[in-house]
């Protein structure tokens, strides 16, 4: 039987700089799905309000725990949306290393990994979280904070950083 999409390979390969991304919401959505191990499927988690929707497309990076419990959340830039359960091969440009209170929780680090799909035409350019506008990192900001406040929760971003942060991130998170 194949492995579970949850337990592949974190790096591909024998690369240090290429990841795995599973895709769980497509750019563009308003329904949030999150796989379920469990039942080897995606469910839908959620809707957002009228008005919003996820800016790309958003999923994990398999074979690795978050300090949440969760796998290592990954937002990833693709011109076009991707579908729920794709894998992605990608490049890590960086992270937002993210504080955040759910409703009834404790508060907790939710960081959040920005990656690039690894033969995207469109961002073979883009090497680091500073490659990107100011205005496009306030706006990603901008939606973990907004997607989090309508669930009654509060998300404090404590900062940016580039893709070497990034790996040891995802390293830490290794299972």
């Amino acid at each position: 039987m194949p492995p579970s999409l949850i337990d592949l390979p974190a790096r591909v390969g024998h690369s240090r700089t290429r990841v795995h991304v599973v895709v769980e919401t497509p750019k563009g959505s308003r329904n949030k799905f999150d796989f379920d191990p469990g039942l080897g499927a995606f469910k839908l988690a959620g809707v957002l309000p009228e008005g919003h929707s996820f800016p790309y497309d958003f999923g994990f990076i398999p074979s690795t725990k978050a300090a949440d419990g969760d796998p290592l959340d990954v937002l990833l830039l693709l011109a076009a949306p991707a579908y729920p359960g794709v894998v992605v091969e990608a490049r890590l440009l960086g992270a937002f290393e993210i504080e955040q209170h759910d409703k009834n929780g404790p508060t907790q680090r939710n960081d959040r990994l920005l990656a690039v799909a690894a033969g995207a035409r469109e961002h073979k350019h883009l090497h680091a979280i500073s490659d990107l506008s100011a205005e496009l990192l306030h706006e990603i900001e901008h939606f973990f904070h907004s997607y989090n406040e309508a669930k009654g929760g509060e998300t404090r971003v404590l900062r940016r950083v580039g893709p070497e942060r990034a790996h040891a991130l995802l390293d830490q998170a290794r299972t």
